[in-house]
């Protein structure tokens, strides 16, 4: 019943709408934090935006992902928890197989985007506190100052964990599976499809 439960919960917040609806309350929240409940309406105009733009952008990249990993779009997040949790291996030869090419995919991006990831988001939460001083907002530039050196660290953190649980599970489903697993997902076309759209 417990395990049931949890199971609803997550396919409920794998919905696009519970996903724009998170977005909508983060930035709702922080800029309320920072600029104060005058200026709410266009703080929530501009969070409805975001939102939604967020929402478009990462149902655009669920869909392409499980084109690439031959699988359906409502799975790719389950697939990706699993990975994430270092869980227990699928029993199914076809979601082994999934998962080691959405581990490939999720690799490939990581090479080619790291080199200008982070330094785009250093510049991203130092420059806008960096701002604030000069115009003379010290408390706003504080906070801003302490909240992007901990959402930063926190990024670096989850970024050496989850490659490095990318890396265990794909070595796990490789020595369970042998010539089985590494055969369709090298030289399938949907192997190389999904590293032709890596950068997509």
């Amino acid at each position: 019943m417990g395990s049931q439960g949890h199971g609803q919960v997550q396919r409920w917040q794998d919905r696009w709408w519970a996903v724009g609806l998170l977005v909508l309350v983060v930035w709702v929240g922080i800029r309320l934090a920072f600029d104060g409940w005058s200026g709410w309406p266009g703080i929530l105009v501009g969070g409805l935006v975001y939102a939604g733009f967020m929402t478009w952008y990462v149902m655009r990249r669920r869909r392409r992902d499980a084109r690439a990993v031959g699988t359906d779009a409502a799975r790719v997040p389950e697939l990706e928890r699993r990975i994430a949790k270092n869980g227990e291996l699928p029993e199914d030869p076809a979601e082994q197989v999934a998962i080691i090419r959405l581990i490939r995919r999720r690799e490939e991006k990581l090479r080619r985007n790291r080199w200008w990831a982070f330094p785009l988001l250093a510049l991203i939460f130092f420059g806008i506190p960096a701002l604030w001083f000069a115009a003379g907002n010290e408390a706003a530039g504080l906070w801003g100052l302490a909240f992007g050196a901990a959402f930063l660290g926190w990024m670096v953190w989850f970024n050496r964990r989850f490659v490095r649980r990318m890396a265990g599970m794909r070595q796990r489903i490789e020595g369970v599976g042998g010539g089985l697993v590494a055969g369709p997902v090298t030289g399938s076309a949907g192997g190389a499809e999904g590293f032709a759209h890596g950068a997509r």
